[in-house]
């Protein structure tokens, strides 16, 4: 489809004059692709924000994948980028096609959801980013950590300066991948890293920042039966006075029980075990609000957060707030991991 037939601009949206009475008007909002990994919880996530958002459709020309999705209007790309009002486009497609998807929809001005990692290459992200801050425009990266409780406590924690300075973040995010997998992510060099780690070094970045030097290994264990698959591999960033560490191994059995996201500062840190259940480890050297001095457990609600992060998309689009991590840092992110993974 030609860009140019798209409609370009978002509908402005009305205030409500009464704050409190008048519901805000609901969001257009239509997704692109079933491919991704996530594309089936994502979607599922918008069909659940009803009195936030208005699902026009989903673009999806495969049949098979069409059966990922259940309750949905399939509609071609150029029924949903002609749709009036249409204010925000979430990306799902497989990784490859990520880029080549999700710049037109901002040149056409339209917010978008982009699922990680966004791209084998480096300029087409940093084009997509040029043009989405050219036209005020949210591009919000589909990392999964970043609206977890636990996460957004530690995020939280690092800013108000409960931990002092930080001195060493150590993460694992693993799992045991079957030939299939290791196939289907052996496309892109930076393999199990790239696809799947690049979310604890969204979460290790938010916390340090842009690291001065990176380090990757990447090893190949199944060389010598042809498998070129990357499976086990770490990095690290060095920063002026901190360094972390952050593996990846596609050969764990434990995987997911192993994974873990620890930092430790000159006045305390924490210790986030399996990412995604809301339990962590906190140390802290005075008591903090309802925390106590010394280390204690403590349990926040666990799962997968794509509800919290489509409804920060909608406050952002709305302009009740700014999106928390900016242009420059999605771009850090990117351009770090593709130094990683030796793909840059």
């Amino acid at each position: 489809m030609n860009r140019r037939t798209f409609l370009t601009g978002t509908t402005a949206l009305a205030v409500p004059a009464v704050l409190g009475r008048t519901p805000p008007p609901r969001l257009r909002i239509g997704q692109i692709g079933l491919a991704h990994p996530h594309a089936a919880g994502k979607l599922k996530a918008i069909q659940s924000l009803k009195d936030t958002f208005e699902l026009v459709g989903v673009v999806e020309p495969n049949a098979a994948l069409r059966r990922r999705a259940a309750d949905v209007k399939f509609i071609s790309l150029e029924e949903l980028m002609n749709t009036r009002g249409l204010h925000a486009v979430a990306i799902e497609t497989r990784v490859r096609d990520l880029m080549t998807t999700a710049l037109p929809v901002v040149q056409a001005g339209k917010h978008i959801h982009l699922d990680k990692p966004a791209g084998p290459e480096l300029a087409p992200f940093r084009k997509l980013l040029a043009t989405a801050e050219t036209n005020k425009l949210c591009v919000q990266m589909g990392y999964m950590l970043r609206y977890n409780p636990a996460f957004e406590f530690m995020f939280r924690a690092v800013r108000e300066g409960w931990f002092g300075e930080i001195m060493e973040l150590d993460a694992m995010m693993g799992k045991q991948a079957n030939a299939a997998l290791r196939k289907e992510l052996a496309e892109f060099s930076g393999g199990g890293f790239f696809e799947l780690a690049c979310h604890i070094l969204d979460a290790a970045i938010t916390v340090l920042g842009k690291p001065d030097r990176v380090l990757g290994i990447n090893l190949r264990t199944g060389a010598a039966q042809g498998d070129t698959f990357a499976d086990n591999q770490l990095a690290v960033l060095d920063y002026p006075k901190a360094t972390a560490t952050l593996r990846c191994n596609h050969n764990d059995p434990f995987g997911f029980p192993r994974r873990r996201f620890h930092l430790a500062g000159t006045r305390g840190g924490m210790e986030i075990q399996q990412l995604e259940g809301g339990r962590f480890t906190l140390n802290l050297d005075q008591a903090r609000g309802p925390y106590k001095k010394g280390t204690q457990t403590v349990q926040l609600k666990g799962g997968r957060s794509y509800v919290a992060e489509f409804a920060d998309l909608a406050r952002v689009i709305r302009g009740e707030k700014k999106l928390a991590w900016s242009y420059q840092h999605d771009l850090t992110v990117h351009e770090t991991l593709l130094k990683v993974c030796d793909m840059l």
